[in-house]
C-alpha cells in the first residue's frame, strides 16, 4: 500500500544537528524517516548514535541546523516559538528518560497538568483509565519525592497520554520500570496505537520493548543503517550486537561535554513546563 503525505504523523527529510566544541559531533547526519499515523516505531542503536537528538529535532524540542521535520502537513521551521508552543500543548505527548516531574505539585496535578496549561477539559473517564493501567491509583496524593523511580515513570507516561495527543514521544520509557509494570506499560502505548489511532516513536535499548512496536529503525553514528518491520526480540537483539563496539571514542567524548546532549537534565520544573508554557525551552549554558 503506498503511503500518501495524509499518512504521515512525523517526517524528517535530510535532518542534520551537529554539536559544536573543539571536537564538533554529527549527530544526525541527513536524516530521513516518515512515521506513519497509527504505528508504533522503536528507534534503536548504540550510546552516543542520535536517539534522543531525533527524538527532540521530532517532537520540537530542538531545532535541526538543516533538512525539514514535519508534524502532520505543518513544517516545524517555518513556526515562532509561540505556534510551537501551542503545537506542542495539542498535538504531541512526551515521555523524558529522566521523567521530568514537578516537584511541588502531587501525581494526579502532574497527570493533568498538560491538560490545565492548555486549557483543554480532561476526559474523566480516559483519566481514570491511564492512572489505572500505569497502577497509580493508589499514588495520586503522593508528590514524585515520595515515589520509586518507577513510579516517577509511571507518572510521565501517564502525563503524556492524557491529553490524547497525535503523536507520543518516548525516551526510554521502560527503562526504571519492573518486568511485569513495563509489559502493562507497553501494553498501554500498543492500545493507543491500535485503538485510538495514536504514533508512538519510542526510544529504547530494550528488544522486548521494541518488540512491541510496528517497525524498528536502528541508527548509528547519526545514520539509519537498520529500518525494517518488527523482527521479534531476537533477531533485534541480533541486529544490535552486531553494532556492538560502534561508537567511536571521540564522538562519546565530545557528546558527554555537550550541554545539549541531555538539554532537560537537572530542570525538572523547567523542563516539562518549557515545551508548553510561552516561552522558549530554557536550556543550560555549561
Amino acid at each position: 500500500m503506498s503511503v500518501t503525505s495524509a499518512d504521515l504523523a512525523v517526517s524528517l527529510e535530510r535532518v542534520r544537528k551537529t554539536y559544536g566544541g573543539d571536537q564538533p559531533v554529527v549527530a544526525l547526519n541527513d536524516v530521513d524517516l516518515r512515521f506513519v499515523r497509527g504505528t508504533a516505531t522503536a528507534v534503536m542503536g548504540p550510546s552516543g548514535s542520535g536517539k534522543s537528538t531525533l527524538l527532540h529535532c521530532a517532537a520540537g524540542l530542538d531545532r535541526p541546523d538543516a533538512g525539514t521535520v514535519r508534524i502532520g502537513s505543518t513544517d516545524l521551521a517555518t513556526m515562532s516559538e509561540k505556534r510551537l508552543t501551542e503545537l506542542r500543548r495539542s498535538r504531541i505527548g512526551f515521555v523524558f528518560q529522566a521523567f521530568n516531574l514537578v516537584g511541588a505539585l502531587n501525581v494526579e496535578q502532574n497527570i493533568l497538568l498538560p491538560s490545565r496549561l492548555s486549557g483543554q477539559r480532561p476526559d474523566p473517564a480516559w483519566v481514570a483509565e491511564v492512572v489505572a493501567r500505569v497502577g497509580l491509583g493508589e499514588r495520586l496524593r503522593h508528590r514524585p519525592a515520595q515515589l520509586s523511580g518507577g513510579q516517577q515513570q509511571r507518572v510521565a507516561i501517564a502525563r503524556a497520554l492524557v491529553t490524547r495527543p497525535e503523536v507520543i514521544f518516548c525516551d526510554e520509557p521502560t527503562g526504571a520500570l519492573d518486568t511485569r509494570t513495563a509489559a502493562e506499560v507497553l501494553s498501554l502505548l500498543r492500545s493507543v496505537v491500535d485503538q485510538a489511532g495514536q504514533t508512538v516513536v519510542m526510544v529504547t535499548h530494550d528488544p522486548v520493548a521494541a518488540s512491541y512496536a510496528d517497525r524498528v529503525v536502528v541508527l548509528a553514528d547519526g545514520r539509519v543503517v537498520q529500518d525494517m518491520p518488527q523482527p521479534g526480540a531476537e533477531r533485534i537483539a541480533e541486529h544490535l550486537a552486531h553494532l556492538g563496539g560502534h561508537q567511536p571514542a571521540a564522538q562519546s567524548a565530545a557528546r558527554s561535554e555537550n550541554p545539549y546532549a541531555a538539554p532537560y537534565a537537572g530542570q525538572p520544573t523547567a523542563s516539562y513546563i518549557a515545551p508548553y508554557a510561552a516561552q522558549p525551552a530554557v536550556r543550560r549554558e555549561g
